[in-house]
Order: structure tokens, then sequence, then C-alpha cells
């Protein structure tokens, strides 16, 4: 059995960039915990009540997934880089410490998002080898609407090297991800069901499947 744990920078990034493989995991009788960055942030008018929204949200979420524990970190939404990184730094690695994971699902370093890029830089400060030496494997995701917006820069663009077949869960994740209402886009746009599903035949297309996920794999241990 493997022990997973997956770090969304907001809820809804784990089930557009790995839900298939979360479902697939689960699937395999692999224990899978979640931790989520931010939560809300008063200053972009979220009050009591939409936090409550979203915490409801995400235990819908951890049902449907099948998820083991969720964590919480609380960080505003959109202004990490308000937060002292190494304050970050430690609420991962609690995290880490309180899992013991062999496996790593994080966004890509250079999503557009800032909580995206402060997020992928705080994990990997935490993850040192010689701090948590039973991960075996990181794999970053891509979150459509933040990974294909960043600037197609050398070194800075995703280009993955791992893909997993999810097309036995790719309407599930798709049904899990209709739970977060309010990030469902128009037709056309990056967010719309459509176009998920679209990304996923068009990564599957890679590896001779119908529906994939496409990752970066920054360190894979036999």
């Amino acid at each position: 059995m493997k022990k997973v744990l997956v770090i969304a920078p907001h809820p809804d990034d784990e089930t557009l960039g790995c839900g298939g493989t979360i479902l697939k995991h689960r699937k395999n009788k692999d224990e899978v915990n979640w931790c989520i960055v931010t939560l809300g942030n008063k200053d972009m008018g979220h009050d009591k009540n939409h936090v409550n929204l979203w915490e409801n949200i995400i235990l819908n979420i951890q049902k449907q997934f099948g998820i083991k524990r969720v964590f919480k970190l609380g960080y505003p939404t959109g202004g990490l880089d308000q937060v002292p990184l190494f304050k970050l730094v430690d609420s991962i690695k609690s995290v880490i410490k309180k899992t013991n994971p062999d496996t790593v699902y994080i966004n890509f370093s250079h999503d557009i998002h800032s909580d995206h890029q402060i997020t992928f830089n705080a994990v990997m400060s935490a993850v040192k080898n010689f701090n948590f030496p039973n991960i075996k494997k990181i794999l970053m995701y891509e979150t459509i609407s933040e990974t294909e917006f960043a600037a197609n820069l050398e070194n800075k663009s995703f280009n993955p090297n791992y893909f997993i077949d999810i097309s036995p869960y790719l309407e599930k994740k798709l049904s899990i991800f209709k739970k977060y209402k309010t990030e469902i886009m128009k037709e056309n746009l990056p967010r719309s069901i459509s176009n998920i599903k679209a990304l996923a035949k068009f990564r599957g297309g890679r590896i001779g499947k119908k529906y994939a996920e496409a990752f970066v794999l920054i360190l894979g241990i036999e």
C-alpha cells in the first residue's frame, strides 16, 4: 500500500490536477491524504459564511474521493506572498510528519498564480531527503487555467514526462469537480467541463489511452 499526500494551494487544484490519479490510488487501496494551503481571505470579502460553505464542499470532496485526512493550513487565498516562507515550510513539514507519505503530488512550479509558485517553493524546501527519507516520489501536476497561462519560456513551461491512465476514472473526476460549482467556467473557457475532458483526452493520446493525467517527475527513487 502506498501512502500519498496531495498538496493543493487552493481547494479544487487537487481535482483538476490529479483527481483521476487520486481515484486510481484509492481503487488500489492506497492511503491518500490532502493538504489545502489556503482557504478564504477577509481582504477579498470572504466572510465566515463563505469559509463555512467551502468547508462543507471540502468535506463532500473528501468523501467522494475516499481521502483519509484533510489538513487545512488556513493561509489567506491570494495572500501567500504576505506569509513568511519559513512559517509555510514549517506547516507543510508538520503535515508530512503526520502522514509519512512515500508519494507527494504538488502543483507545477511555474503556474501563473503566485499562491501556486510560493506553495511549490515551500514544499520543495520541506521535502529535502535528509528531512524525510521516506518520500520516494514527487510529481508536479498541471492545473488548467494556471499552468498553461505561464510564460512559455525555457524551463518555465509544463513539459510532462510521466503519464497516468485515468480512463476508468475520468467521468467520476468530472462529477467531483462539479461540486465546485463556482469554479466551473462557461464553454470555450479553460475550466469548462468539456475543456477539462479535452485535456485528459489529449494527454491520453500521448500514451495510447483514452484519458490520462500528465505530470513532471522531479523525484523517483526505487
